[in-house]
């Protein structure tokens, strides 16, 4: 049976950062389903057990992983790039080579998605191994680099309240309540 669920819970809005990096898990527990459902394709075809992952793969790359995007390309991204520091070409460097990968990212998730779709609609499709890998390997490499450089380079540049507000954006973007401060 292919299984998706992780029982993990999620930080709150009020920890973007550590909300950005749980993505990546999600992301790739989201790759592993595609990932089995190459190998689960040729021997019992488009069944049940595969329209549904199909289905929450769709789900959750049309969903939670586009936001995720935005919240780095339309939030962090910009506010990183807005700062003062002494390193700033490092900053846009590295935010060029993240947003490089995103359009590759992309444009593997769309070639794989044309395939998904019809899956999830319980069309026997050949999911083409070679697309799942190199959308596999692209979020991957990019994972690698947000969880190594990016994110900790957020962690220390940003403000508490450059944080915050990120988080602010992020419960928005997803009609999502932000956690109220506790009151004294």
């Amino acid at each position: 049976m292919i299984s998706f669920a992780s029982g993990e819970a999620a930080p709150s809005f009020d920890h973007p950062l550590e909300m950005l990096s749980a993505c990546h898990g999600k992301i790739q527990r989201q790759l592993g389903t595609l990932q089995k459902l190459v190998t689960h394709l040729p021997a019992h075809g488009c069944d049940q057990q595969a329209q549904q992952a199909a289905q929450g793969i769709l789900r959750y790359f049309d969903t939670a992983g586009q936001f995720h995007h935005q919240d780095e390309e339309e939030n962090l991204f910009p506010t990183l790039l807005a700062l003062d520091v002494p390193n700033k070409d490092g900053v846009e460097t590295l935010i060029d080579r993240l947003l490089a990968q995103h359009v590759v990212m992309f444009a593997a998730w769309s070639d794989v998605r044309a395939v998904v779709a019809k899956l999830a609609e319980g069309v026997n499709a050949p999911l083409p191994e070679a697309l799942v890998e190199k959308l596999t390997g692209s979020y991957t490499s990019h994972i690698a680099l947000e969880e190594a450089e990016l994110l900790p380079l957020a962690a220390r540049l940003l403000s508490p309240q450059q944080i915050m507000a990120l988080g602010k954006c992020m419960a928005e973007r997803r009609g999502a309540k932000f956690p109220s401060a506790p009151t004294a």
